[in-house]
């Protein structure tokens, strides 16, 4: 058996690199990616909006990590919370009843819409989606799912096979009986729509359709993401989900939200259908919820697809279903949100921060196509000509052809702001807590190095 090779003490021209590192190069394996090309930061701290690395170098986070950190890094209630729950009860079984995985529920299932009651807790949103699958299907006794293409719902097998975007492709084939649809996005529709209301009109209309021809009798369930977020923070038209909602009804199936970027403020709002006055049967969260100080997701339930189960077993579990560390930082978490007016702050820092400066980067740079989003929540999308709409980089690339995003990054990361990309698109998704000054501070470095992408530009 071969020695593995170490990874180097220190690489020409840079200083020593740390055990940390060291460590890291030899024995983690990293998700999503190519493990020979990594060179990670060491991340040793953070507070607020911002974290650094073991050099003292500090970034703004405009990632929040990967849209989880709401209440920004360390929030010192957050931890006492989690502290104070370790040294009176680290773990117990989930057949078992706790006190801070019971409040934890109750305060979920309070602020959720409608007669959303119950939950079933996860270790994160891929496991929420899973779950919510298995629970449609068993509530329909039917087997086909609808998911929308430009979605991410999360990497175990029957959520990666729900995404609508090339990460899907690895893991193929995969889960039997989904379907993929278009939904709305009118920057490049589908649908050759001109308006937010035809955008809408056909969105639905297709959708009809694709029910039509795979037997609406056949399907359990539609999943969509409320506001699409890793594939382009795309908010829906008015009246769209109100729509999915009267076919679902149409033809007794379960409708899916996927709030686990969404939910819990990065909206403004509790839960983002709140903004649309939609009750689904079942909503998927994670992230927000505690923001990921310790693993958790879950599932909310209807008072009828809970019913289901009332008297035959639910088919699934896990281990650390409703752990108590994860369940007292979700109590604490809420807590927060209402006593510092947090959602608040994140409709204020779209509305009057965000919105607008974006807005102006849009006149100031030809690469800027188009930008959109809500709260916490913003997306500019780059091009290299704005009549035809050619995205900056094509889609999907990777190596020189995704050179000028690339480009982008490393000059972010150079002037102290940390972006959160995915093809041609800047997401702007700091914590909720972030100051004004903060945010402008970011977009004002956001906004030099716009002039890079804009050497791209044709037309």
């Amino acid at each position: 058996m071969s020695t593995p090779k170490a990874a180097p003490e220190q690489l020409p021209g840079t200083a020593p690199k740390s055990a940390a590192y060291r460590n890291d190069r030899n024995h983690v394996f990293h998700s999503w990616s190519a493990q020979a090309t990594l060179d990670p930061v060491v991340v040793t701290g953070a507070k607020g909006a911002r974290f650094w690395d073991e050099s003292g170098r500090t970034w703004l986070d405009f990632s929040s990590q990967l849209v989880n950190v709401n209440v920004g890094h360390q929030h010192p209630k957050l931890i006492a919370a989690i502290q104070a729950q370790a040294a009176k009860l680290c773990t117990v079984a989930p057949y078992h009843a706790s006190e801070a995985t019971s409040e934890a529920a109750r305060l979920i299932a309070e602020v959720a819409p409608g007669d959303l009651n119950k939950v079933f807790f996860t270790n994160g949103g891929a496991e929420a989606i899973e779950n919510a699958l298995r629970m449609a299907r068993h509530h329909t006794g039917r087997h086909k799912v609808l998911a929308a293409y430009r979605s991410y719902h999360g990497a175990t097998s029957g959520a990666n096979t729900l995404t609508g975007d090339p990460r899907r492709w690895g893991s193929e084939p995969g889960m039997p009986g989904v379907v993929h649809f278009w939904g709305p996005y009118l920057y490049r529709s589908a649908f050759h729509a001109t308006t937010p209301a035809e955008e809408c009109e056909r969105a639905l209309s297709h959708l009809a359709d694709v029910l039509m021809m795979e037997g609406p009798h056949t399907v359990a369930a539609i999943v969509l993401e409320t506001v699409v977020g890793g594939n382009g923070i795309l908010v829906p038209p008015d009246g769209y989900l109100q729509g999915v909602r009267r076919l679902c009804d149409q033809h007794g199936i379960v409708m899916i939200s996927d709030e686990v970027m969404t939910g819990f403020g990065r909206c403004g709002e509790w839960f983002a259908v709140n903004r649309w006055d939609v009750t689904p049967d079942l909503i998927t969260f994670a992230k927000g919820v505690n923001c990921g100080y310790v693993p958790l997701g879950g599932v909310i339930l209807s008072d009828r697809i809970a019913e289901t189960f009332a008297h035959r077993a639910y088919p699934g579990g896990l281990t650390y279903s409703g752990h108590p560390l994860a369940c007292a930082a979700a109590v604490a978490c809420i807590h927060i949100y209402r006593e510092e007016r947090i959602f608040e702050h994140a409709r204020h820092l779209g509305e009057n921060v965000i919105g607008p400066a974006l807005e102006a980067l849009q006149q100031r740079h030809p690469s800027v196509g188009e930008v959109r989003g809500l709260g916490a929540f913003w997306a500019i999308e780059l091009v290299r000509n704005r009549k035809t709409r050619e995205p900056l980089v094509p889609y999907n690339a990777s190596g020189p052809a995704n050179a000028p995003m690339a480009e982008l990054v490393s000059a972010c990361k150079e002037r102290g702001v940390w972006p959160f990309t995915h093809f041609n698109r800047m997401h702007v998704v700091p914590p909720l807590t972030m100051t004004d000054d903060e945010a402008r501070e970011g977009l004002a470095l956001i906004d030099e190095v716009l002039s890079l992408a804009d050497r791209h530009v044709s037309g």
